[in-house]
């Protein structure tokens, strides 16, 4: 045997360092077989996992974003359409309303010249029952006047007659 050191049975032993030294790497040979190469497996499955979940996040927001900016541009789009059509609609309104106050005009104009019309025709007749009537009072003195030979005091009071007659006809 071969011993280290100088003096009585307390020195190293050769043997039992190299195999010690041996049962050392054996172990570590194993530890990594059996330990190691799965620990680090794990961790690399554990790394894998938590990019593919960031990866997914990132996705995720980048999909959200692009949706709520989709959004907020068809909710803008939906608020001008939704102006434009209150738009036509005032439009729409003001001409309907235009439209209803020249029909009323022009139903009011036919409605006063219908009157006038009727008025004048009225009084057309008004004037023609007046000359008939002036006409037949006429006849009426002058026949009066022929039957009977009257004074000048006699014709003025005959008149006056004839004429009060004429006013309460009317």
């Amino acid at each position: 045997m071969l011993v280290l050191g100088a003096g009585g049975g307390e020195g190293l032993l050769v043997g039992d360092m190299l195999f010690q030294l041996v049962m050392f790497i054996v172990l570590l040979v194993l530890l990594r077989i059996f330990a190691w190469t799965p620990l680090m497996n794990v961790m690399k499955e554990r790394e894998d996992h938590i990019a593919n979940e960031i990866d997914t996040a990132e996705k995720n927001r980048q999909d959200a974003e692009r949706m709520s900016q989709e959004a907020q541009e068809e909710l803008k789009k939906t608020r001008q359409e939704a102006h434009q059509i209150i738009e036509e609609a005032r439009k729409t309104a003001k001409e309907q309303e235009q439209e209803i106050l020249n029909s009323a005009r022009a139903e009011g104009d036919r409605i006063k010249e219908s009157a006038r019309e009727e008025i004048e025709a009225e009084k057309d007749k008004a004037i023609q029952a007046l000359q008939d009537h002036v006409a037949s009072l006429s006849v009426q003195i002058a026949s009066k006047v022929i039957e009977k030979e009257l004074s000048e005091q006699d014709q003025e009071q005959l008149i006056n007659e004839y004429m009060k007659e004429l006013g309460e006809e009317r």
